[in-house]
Protein backbone atom coordinates (compact mmCIF):
# COMPACT_ATOMS: atom_id res chain seq x y z
CA UNK A 1 0.00 0.00 0.00
CA UNK A 2 1.44 3.48 -0.96
CA UNK A 3 0.98 6.56 0.89
CA UNK A 4 -1.04 9.58 -1.20
CA UNK A 5 0.97 12.12 -2.67
CA UNK A 6 0.80 15.46 -0.32
CA UNK A 7 -0.92 17.77 -1.95
CA UNK A 8 0.62 21.62 -2.32
CA UNK A 9 -2.67 23.39 -0.77
CA UNK A 10 -2.27 20.25 2.33
CA UNK A 11 0.80 21.57 3.36
CA UNK A 12 0.59 24.06 6.13
CA UNK A 13 4.27 26.39 6.90
CA UNK A 14 5.74 26.72 9.98
CA UNK A 15 4.65 30.55 9.98
CA UNK A 16 0.63 29.43 9.29
CA UNK A 17 1.37 26.65 13.08
CA UNK A 18 2.46 29.90 14.69
CA UNK A 19 -0.14 32.48 13.20
CA UNK A 20 -3.14 29.48 14.26
CA UNK A 21 -1.38 29.18 17.77
CA UNK A 22 -1.34 33.09 17.99
CA UNK A 23 -4.91 33.58 16.76
CA UNK A 24 -6.05 30.54 18.98
CA UNK A 25 -4.46 32.71 22.07
CA UNK A 26 -6.33 36.14 21.32
CA UNK A 27 -9.50 34.38 20.88
CA UNK A 28 -8.94 32.51 23.95
CA UNK A 29 -9.11 35.77 25.81
CA UNK A 30 -12.49 36.11 25.38
CA UNK A 31 -15.88 35.01 25.65
CA UNK A 32 -19.41 34.76 23.89
CA UNK A 33 -20.53 37.99 21.98
CA UNK A 34 -17.13 39.57 22.20
CA UNK A 35 -15.06 36.71 21.27
CA UNK A 36 -16.96 36.49 18.06
CA UNK A 37 -17.14 40.26 17.22
CA UNK A 38 -12.64 39.58 17.68
CA UNK A 39 -13.32 36.51 15.31
CA UNK A 40 -14.89 38.29 12.46
CA UNK A 41 -12.62 41.54 12.60
CA UNK A 42 -9.21 39.07 12.81
CA UNK A 43 -10.47 37.68 9.82
CA UNK A 44 -10.99 40.70 8.18
CA UNK A 45 -7.04 41.41 9.04
CA UNK A 46 -6.01 38.26 8.41
CA UNK A 47 -8.05 38.12 4.79
CA UNK A 48 -6.84 41.78 3.68
CA UNK A 49 -3.00 40.23 4.59
CA UNK A 50 -4.24 36.91 2.16
CA UNK A 51 -5.15 39.64 -0.33
CA UNK A 52 -1.63 42.00 0.09
CA UNK A 53 0.25 38.83 -0.48
CA UNK A 54 1.59 39.68 3.29
CA UNK A 55 2.98 38.04 6.13
CA UNK A 56 1.68 38.12 8.64
CA UNK A 57 4.73 37.66 10.79
CA UNK A 58 7.33 40.23 8.87
CA UNK A 59 4.46 43.20 8.35
CA UNK A 60 5.94 46.64 9.68
CA UNK A 61 3.94 49.33 10.64
CA UNK A 62 3.75 50.81 7.79
CA UNK A 63 1.19 47.61 6.51
CA UNK A 64 -0.68 47.92 9.60
CA UNK A 65 -0.94 51.66 8.84
CA UNK A 66 -2.13 50.79 5.05
CA UNK A 67 -4.56 48.42 6.64
CA UNK A 68 -6.30 51.39 8.69
CA UNK A 69 -6.15 53.08 5.49
CA UNK A 70 -8.06 50.52 3.48
CA UNK A 71 -11.01 50.30 6.94
CA UNK A 72 -11.35 54.01 6.18
CA UNK A 73 -10.77 54.93 2.14
CA UNK A 74 -12.23 51.20 1.07
CA UNK A 75 -14.27 50.67 3.45
CA UNK A 76 -15.45 53.44 4.54
CA UNK A 77 -16.12 52.58 8.07
CA UNK A 78 -16.56 55.15 10.89
CA UNK A 79 -13.83 56.08 13.54
CA UNK A 80 -15.41 53.98 16.02
CA UNK A 81 -15.38 50.56 13.54
CA UNK A 82 -11.90 51.72 12.57
CA UNK A 83 -10.25 52.01 15.94
CA UNK A 84 -11.99 48.87 17.23
CA UNK A 85 -10.75 46.97 14.57
CA UNK A 86 -7.42 48.29 14.98
CA UNK A 87 -7.28 47.01 18.54
CA UNK A 88 -8.46 43.59 17.83
CA UNK A 89 -4.69 44.02 15.18
CA UNK A 90 -2.97 45.46 18.75
CA UNK A 91 -3.81 42.74 20.36
CA UNK A 92 -2.90 40.07 17.79
CA UNK A 93 0.49 41.71 17.79
CA UNK A 94 0.85 41.59 21.78
CA UNK A 95 0.09 38.01 21.78
CA UNK A 96 2.90 37.60 18.95
CA UNK A 97 5.15 39.69 22.03
CA UNK A 98 4.23 38.18 24.98
CA UNK A 99 4.58 34.68 23.30
CA UNK A 100 8.55 35.69 22.43
CA UNK A 101 7.31 35.24 18.25
CA UNK A 102 8.25 38.89 17.92
CA UNK A 103 10.26 41.10 19.29
CA UNK A 104 8.02 44.49 18.35
CA UNK A 105 4.90 44.76 17.12
CA UNK A 106 4.51 46.77 14.06
CA UNK A 107 1.06 48.01 15.53
CA UNK A 108 2.52 49.44 18.64
CA UNK A 109 2.58 53.48 16.93
CA UNK A 110 -0.13 53.02 14.70
CA UNK A 111 -2.81 55.88 15.07
CA UNK A 112 -6.23 55.54 16.45
CA UNK A 113 -8.58 57.49 14.70
CA UNK A 114 -9.86 60.16 16.67
CA UNK A 115 -13.46 58.94 17.71
CA UNK A 116 -15.84 61.60 18.87
CA UNK A 117 -17.15 61.24 22.51
CA UNK A 118 -20.68 61.38 22.04
CA UNK A 119 -22.37 58.88 19.42
CA UNK A 120 -23.39 60.55 16.48
CA UNK A 121 -26.47 58.23 15.97
CA UNK A 122 -30.27 59.85 16.69
CA UNK A 123 -32.24 57.33 18.51
CA UNK A 124 -32.21 53.49 18.26
CA UNK A 125 -32.16 51.90 14.76
CA UNK A 126 -34.90 49.82 12.94
CA UNK A 127 -33.36 46.11 14.62
CA UNK A 128 -32.94 48.13 18.34
CA UNK A 129 -36.60 49.41 18.36
CA UNK A 130 -38.07 45.37 17.24
CA UNK A 131 -35.73 43.84 20.01
CA UNK A 132 -36.97 46.56 22.81
CA UNK A 133 -40.36 45.90 21.78
CA UNK A 134 -40.68 42.46 21.57
CA UNK A 135 -38.78 42.56 24.86
CA UNK A 136 -41.50 44.46 26.77
CA UNK A 137 -44.48 42.48 24.75
CA UNK A 138 -43.12 39.64 26.31
CA UNK A 139 -42.80 41.39 30.37
CA UNK A 140 -45.63 40.87 32.83
CA UNK A 141 -46.28 44.79 33.14
CA UNK A 142 -48.30 45.55 30.56
CA UNK A 143 -47.27 48.87 30.51
CA UNK A 144 -44.25 48.32 29.70
CA UNK A 145 -45.23 47.19 25.99
CA UNK A 146 -47.64 50.55 26.16
CA UNK A 147 -44.68 52.93 26.39
CA UNK A 148 -42.19 51.44 24.39
CA UNK A 149 -44.95 51.26 21.35
CA UNK A 150 -45.62 54.89 22.16
CA UNK A 151 -42.04 56.33 22.12
CA UNK A 152 -41.44 54.40 19.24
CA UNK A 153 -44.72 55.51 17.38
CA UNK A 154 -43.84 58.95 18.36
CA UNK A 155 -39.76 58.78 17.44
CA UNK A 156 -39.68 60.32 20.88
CA UNK A 157 -36.57 58.89 23.37
CA UNK A 158 -36.77 57.87 26.86
CA UNK A 159 -35.44 61.32 28.00
CA UNK A 160 -37.53 63.51 25.77
CA UNK A 161 -40.71 61.01 27.36
CA UNK A 162 -40.07 61.75 31.07
CA UNK A 163 -40.15 65.10 29.80
CA UNK A 164 -43.59 65.08 28.28
CA UNK A 165 -44.65 63.47 31.90
CA UNK A 166 -43.06 65.62 33.88
CA UNK A 167 -45.09 68.51 32.54
CA UNK A 168 -48.31 66.69 32.69
CA UNK A 169 -50.87 69.11 35.17
CA UNK A 170 -51.50 67.13 38.04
Amino acid sequence: MTASPAFVSDVVSSDQLVVRAVVSALLGRYRGQPRVHTDSDLGVFLRWCNDQDLNLLTACRVDVERYVRWLQEVRRYQPSTVSRRLSVVVGFYRVCVIDAILEQSPADYVRRPTVPAESPTLGLGHLQFEALITAARQSINPNDFAVIALLGLLDLRIFEGLRCQRRRPQ
